[in-house]
């Protein structure tokens, strides 16, 4: 179940918001936790064992990391639960990728493949795994204390809105909302909250999904058939489609959080405003870098240890970060490409790029966001190679291809919400819908009517079944 589908927006949402507004306090969380095991169970019923089965060897691990006083027992245990964890997220996730690429190699010797059968992908597995490894650390830690009830911690790991796709929740940040949630418990979080989800629903359906049959047609081409300005339309689509639709999908978790008193963190700030890679990552899957900084570039040394380490240290973080992303080369290449740039910026185009000005940077920055987008959505290494060739002429210019009167509206759309930021009144009514903690009676009026309208048009083209692409069956 995804949130822009129709069984979802019409059923599961209403009923399920229905059944929590009602019921007392004490029922909310044992409703929450219901809601999110038929949530998973509609999409994945498979591995909904799997997962409760981990969750409840991982809570009893934490438990006794939290009881013992010894610092050996204790990270014994902390091990115990980072390996169960990295375990299944390598079986499920990466056990074809290691043994297709085995395979590859020994036929390059003439050896016949290893037999296998093909293991099939968990939904979310990759936010929730480190969801589950945030807990254990962060109670080793002794930043915070560990839940007395394993259902809490359930509904911690497995709380629908934020389980398949982010933003990846820090216990250490939503501890003490798990078990009381009286305080955002309010009128106006019910209101921005729902605010929210529309705006997030509407990135999906009204910008991105159009964007991205555009988007599979030119990615379909054999790459000798794609001209230049095609190759620049079609990832400059792309680039757009998946901002939109992760943002978006981050905006429609942040808000049903908010509606049920959850404050979940912020996922993306106007990414392709920014200056330098390294600023791209700190307003792009915001929540992914935290938890890369926190838990692994940190326990690497950092900066503690040298340029020379820190560099290493940091291109190893976004190289992990893109094998994260998906068992893939393309995905591999991807991250390697970012931990590259982030080096440099550090090194010295931070320093050397104040001379330019700041839309130069923007535009230099966005274009190298572009290029690793390639290889971010090409299937192979050798496609996107040929796919950034195109784009600097190598099939030479020819009129670009697909292009119709929707696609070139939604795409102008796209550019003009992406780069807003970068004005004064732009940021400013960004900050209005984003960051406003309460609406006057008379805003509260003509901003519903507004989110009325946008649900419309967005529920439209759901009952429609137009093109509705679920872009993280990958991560």
């Amino acid at each position: 179940m995804v949130f822009s589908s129709s069984i979802f927006l019409f059923w599961f949402l209403p009923v399920f918001l229905a059944v929590y507004f009602i019921v007392p306090r004490r029922l909310k969380n044992p409703v929450a936790l219901l809601a999110s095991l038929v949530f998973y169970g509609f999409g994945s019923p498979k591995f909904l064992l799997v997962l409760l089965l981990s969750i409840t060897i991982d809570f009893f691990l934490v438990r006794q990391i939290d009881k013992s006083n010894d610092t050996k027992r204790r990270k014994l245990f902390l091990v115990l639960s980072v390996i169960l964890n990295i375990g299944l997220l390598a079986y499920f996730k990466y056990a074809n990728f290691f043994v297709d690429n085995f395979n590859a190699i020994l036929s390059a010797f003439g050896t016949p493949p290893v037999r296998w059968t093909k293991v099939v992908l968990p939904i979310g597995i990759s936010f929730f795994t480190f969801q589950k490894m945030s807990y254990s650390i962060d109670v080793y830690r002794k930043t915070s204390a560990p839940l007395k009830s394993i259902a809490d911690y359930a509904l911690f790991i497995m709380l629908f809105p934020q389980l398949i796709a982010g933003p990846i929740v820090r216990y250490n940040e939503i501890a003490e909302q798990i078990t009381d949630r009286s305080a955002n418990e309010t009128a106006d979080n019910r209101i921005l909250g729902f605010y929210r989800f529309v705006i997030g629903l509407s990135k999906k359906m009204l910008i991105a999904n159009i964007l991205a049959e555009y988007v599979d047609q030119v990615f379909a081409l054999p790459t000798a058939e794609i001209g230049l300005s095609t190759a620049w339309l079609g990832i400059l689509a792309y680039t757009f489609q998946i901002y939109f639709d992760f943002s978006g999908y981050s905006d429609m978790a942040i808000g049903i959080g908010r509606m049920i008193g959850f404050k979940f963190p912020e996922n993306f700030n106007n990414p392709y405003i920014s200056q330098s890679v390294s600023e791209f990552w700190k307003r792009w899957h915001i929540t992914l870098g935290s938890w890369m900084m926190d838990y692994l570039y940190i326990p690497l040394g950092g900066n503690r240890r040298g340029k020379g380490r820190t560099y290493l240290n940091l291109w190893i973080v976004f190289f992990l970060s893109g094998l994260w992303h998906g068992a893939a080369w393309t995905f591999v290449a991807w991250g390697a490409f970012h931990g590259i740039f982030i080096v440099i910026d550090k090194m010295f185009w931070l320093k050397a790029s104040k001379r330019i000005g700041k839309i130069p940077r923007v535009l230099i920055t966005f274009v190298i966001v572009m290029i690793g987008w390639v290889m971010f959505r090409a299937d192979t290494i050798g496609y996107a190679v040929q796919y950034v060739g195109a784009m600097f002429g190598a099939n030479g210019s020819t009129p670009a291809l697909f292009v119709n009167s929707q696609f070139v509206f939604t795409l102008i759309i796209a550019v003009f919400f992406a780069f807003f930021g970068l004005t004064k009144v732009g940021d400013k009514a960004l900050d209005f819908f984003f960051n406003r903690k309460a609406y006057n009676t008379a805003q509260v009026v003509w901003v519903g009517l507004l989110m009325v309208v946008l649900l419309i048009l967005s529920a439209s083209f759901i009952l429609k079944g137009s093109f509705n692409p679920f872009i993280y069956f990958r991560f």
